[in-house]
Order: structure tokens, then C-alpha cells, then sequence
């Protein structure tokens, strides 16, 4: 069982490590490319491009001018320690023993602009670049044409490395949308999250990303392997519904929120 999940725009780069085990990115050698195209974009270009303000848009020009190879340990952190979205408070990596450590990383994967597909411990420098974000490059007018194929290679190489094949959607629609389907040697299994709301079951954003981040969690300290077990999934109150399950979209709902 290999999961997937988005990346997160806020970063953690002060926080004590909970662990001083890292891996390398396999994919540098695009992120590479990709950086050179965005060392060429002022901040305006920034802030036009990915419809941030002026300090957030000065602060990424100045992490693409520092984006520099070889990572190490001093100038980059590894990646499931340094994304501090909604998806990583529900995750809460800081708290994992090593023995979980050791089970992300084979089960694991953040999907991400810059850097394709990470492992958790893959070392990471700062950066912003959404997977939507329409960045001319070589390749083409944005990052869906410019990953292609390669991230869904990632992916399957990432299921046979396990003997498995059954990949857990736990991304956005923005950030699934560079995995080609249709390629993936693979059943998807998309779990979804709503909570109860004026008389109906909804989705709303914030829980639903929170609980995604500990779904991820569950998976990884409780070793699950098997659909079946993943339908057990009970933490901050979500429990499985079957009458509103269909196939492989697979729902939890819940009537309190946390």
C-alpha cells in the first residue's frame, strides 16, 4: 500500500528534528531545471504568476537565488518535518517513533512542484511552487506538462519496490492531477471526509485535509497494508459509511467536529 498527499504551502525550518535520518530526492535533476527557470522571474513575475503578495513573492525569489545543490543537513530539512500545513497537523510526524520513520518511508509519498515526489526523509530546501501554478518551461506552459510521465514512473517504481499495488489518494485534486491514471499500475483508492452539516454530510476543506494527515497517520502506526483494515480508521471521530461509499471512493463521515 503506497499512499500519496499534497505538500503544503507554510514551512517548519525552526522546529527541533524528531529524527537526523535523511534521503536524497530522486528527482533533483528536474528541480534543478525547474529552479533555473525560476531564478529568471522577479519578484513581480512571482506574484503575478502565483497570485501571492509582494512580501510573500520577495521571500520565494529569494529561496529560488539560494536553491543550490548538494543538500545536506544544514541547508535543508527533510520534507515530512518541514511542510507544516493542515494534511501534517493531522500527520504529526514530529511524534514518530523510529519504527514509523522507517514504515513512511517505504509507504509514503508527498507530491510536490518543485521536486516531483518526495519521500518523507528526502531532504528539502524552502520553496513555493504549486503543482497548478502555470510556469512556462521547455517542456510547456505549466507543471502538469513539464513532470509528464515521470512522476507516475515515480510512483510505480515506489509500488513495485513494495510488491504491491494499491496506491491511497489521500492528495488534492490540483496536486493527483500529475499522476497519469490511466498508467498507474494500480487500484486507486481515494478515501473522503465530511462532516455533518445543516441537515447533510459535507466536505469542508479544513477538516478534511486534517483528516487526511491522520488517516496517513494511522496507516503508518498501525503497519495497515490491506484495504479492508483501512476501513477501520476511526481517529477524531470519522467512522466508515458504507451507504455513502461507492467502489473505491471510500467515505468517512462524522456528526462532531474537534
Amino acid at each position: 500500500m503506497l499512499i500519496v498527499v499534497s505538500p503544503a504551502k507554510n514551512l517548519d525550518y525552526e522546529s527541533p528534528l524528531a529524527t537526523n535520518e535523511f534521503t536524497q530526492p530522486n528527482l533533483l535533476s528536474h528541480s534543478q531545471e525547474l529552479i533555473e527557470v525560476c531564478k529568471t522571474l522577479t519578484p513581480a513575475d512571482i506574484s503575478s504568476l502565483m497570485g501571492v503578495s509582494d512580501k510573500i513573492a520577495g521571500l520565494n525569489a529569494a529561496r529560488f537565488g539560494q536553491w543550490q545543490q548538494p543538500f545536506n543537513a544544514d541547508n535543508a530539512r527533510q520534507a515530512v518535518l518541514a511542510f507544516n500545513g493542515d494534511v501534517y497537523t493531522g500527520l504529526d510526524a514530529g511524534s514518530f517513533t523510529d519504527a514509523d520513520f522507517l514504515f513512511a518511508q517505504q509507504h509514503l509519498r508527498i507530491l510536490s512542484g518543485l521536486y516531483g515526489l518526495l519521500k518523507p526523509l528526502d531532504l528539502m530546501q524552502a520553496y513555493r511552487l504549486e503543482m497548478g501554478t502555470k510556469l512556462a518551461n521547455k517542456r510547456g506552459d505549466n507543471l502538469y506538462q513539464f513532470w509528464g510521465e515521470v512522476i507516475t514512473n515515480e510512483v510505480n517504481a515506489a509500488l513495485v519496490a513494495q510488491g504491491d499495488d494499491v496506491l491511497i489518494n489521500l492528495a488534492s485534486t490540483e496536486y493527483f492531477k500529475s499522476v497519469k491514471k490511466k498508467q498507474l499500475n494500480a487500484t486507486v483508492i481515494t478515501p473522503s471526509f465530511k462532516d455533518w452539516k445543516n441537515g447533510q454530510y459535507k466536505m469542508i476543506s479544513f477538516f478534511a485535509k486534517k483528516a487526511r494527515g491522520l488517516m496517513a497517520r494511522y496507516v503508518i502506526q498501525n503497519q495497515i497494508t490491506d484495504v479492508e483494515q483501512l476501513k477501520s480508521f476511526n481517529l477524531a471521530g470519522y467512522g466508515f459509511n458504507e451507504e455513502l461509499s461507492k467502489g473505491n471512493d471510500i467515505v468517512f463521515t462524522r456528526k462532531q467536529t474537534d
